[in-house]
């Protein structure tokens, strides 16, 4: 599986942005798809998860309310909305696609996400 991750860019604080992660390869046998940013620590902290088969969404506690994860149907690629961005949400995001029965994730590369206060 391979992922392609888009849309990162430089925005004021209260703006808007959209990422993008496009899987290609073994995609049939993707089940969840998402986002992790590096958090203060360089630990990367879940963004927003979803399950592609169910279409359940998982949100980490800093965005909820202020991002929105979905899928395009039929494809696996998977959109993040963000919006009402603040200064803290700057960072690199990294979309992820998890196999469950092999037990494997795979990860796109970072994209840059800065909100200028």
């Amino acid at each position: 599986v391979q992922l392609q991750a888009s849309g990162g860019g430089l925005v004021r604080a209260g703006g808007s942005l959209r990422l993008s992660c496009a899987a290609s390869g073994s995609i049939a046998s993707i089940d969840e798809m998402g986002w992790y940013r590096h958090g203060p620590g360089n630990e990367r902290d879940l963004v927003a998860r979803i399950d592609t088969r169910s279409g359940t969404t998982v949100y980490g506690d800093s965005v909820k309310g202020r991002f929105t994860i979905s899928k395009e149907s039929a494809k696996y690629t998977v959109y993040l909305q963000m919006n009402s961005l603040k200064p803290e949400d700057t960072t690199v995001y990294y979309c992820y696609a998890d196999q469950h029965y092999y037990d494997r994730r795979f990860w796109g590369q970072g994209t840059q996400v800065t909100v200028s206060s």
